[in-house]
């Protein structure tokens, strides 16, 4: 798989060259967790106020195996890596009631509204795949619905029980494929990422990934993306054959 990494200015320099680099694709499929919303942060938050009474201390090397996991497989992670002395459920339970106080004031990623709204403007069919449960959707857009009302469909892996397997499995790409009434081939589709477990997941999926991560993670962590940016401001829609910014 062809893998860039960009600028701005560079992208913009060679964009008829590196398009050649990639298919042309029809949908799209969008991370929500650190790539729509700027929520990773507050997650940060979340996990550490649970691991402070223990003495624990909630590390980048453990967030970072964590992040795209479904809730529950999340869950366990973070009970093992930091000792805690509790089940997933009361794990889960403890977590959502101090999501539920912070998520609703999470803002969206830059460039986030700009792509989406674009893509919606020149009928580009797009999808939400999340691992977060339907509940904590629902919580964490609370401030952007309008915006997430353009998307076709949202699937939330943590409580859809099409989704068997969470990130870095394919299913949850798969199965928002497959809720687009024209049901596009893998091939046709371009996800957009910001965790190495979802680059994984779209990649197994037989689709492109754009990667925008967080400066914490590696290069090694960064190498199976299709192309890799700083910010989802520096997305060129007209690499992939999709219509370009005006």
């Amino acid at each position: 798989m062809s893998r860039l990494f960009s600028t701005g200015s560079v992208l913009g320099a060679s964009a008829s060259k590196m398009a050649s680099n990639f298919r042309k694709v029809t949908h799209c499929i969008f991370d929500m967790d650190g790539l729509l919303l700027d929520t990773e942060k507050l997650y940060t938050e979340v996990t550490q106020s649970i691991a402070d009474p223990y003495g624990k201390i909630y590390t980048w090397e453990i967030k970072q195996a964590v992040m795209g996991l479904q809730r529950e497989p999340a869950a366990i992670a973070i009970i093992e890596a930091l000792e805690l002395p509790m089940t997933p459920e009361e794990y889960i339970e403890v977590s959502t009631v101090k999501i539920n106080e912070l998520m609703p004031h999470c803002e969206l990623m830059p460039g986030a509204e700009r792509l989406i709204r674009h893509l919606h403007q020149y009928n580009i069919p797009i999808a939400v795949a999340t691992s977060s449960s339907y509940d904590s959707y629902e919580v964490k857009t609370r401030k952007h619905l309008e915006l997430f009302d353009l998307f076709h469909h949202k699937v939330t892996g943590s409580s859809d029980a099409e989704v068997k397997e969470g990130k870095p499995a394919p299913d949850i790409f798969l199965v928002a494929a497959s809720r687009f009434p024209t049901s596009p081939k893998p091939e046709e589709c371009l996800v957009f990422e910001d965790a190495p477990n979802g680059v994984t997941a779209g990649v197994s999926a037989g689709m492109q990934v754009v990667m925008v991560p967080d400066p914490n993670i590696t290069e090694d962590q960064r190498k199976n993306a299709s192309l890799v940016l700083n910010s989802l401001e520096e997305f060129q829609p007209e690499l992939f054959g999709l219509p370009a910014f005006k």
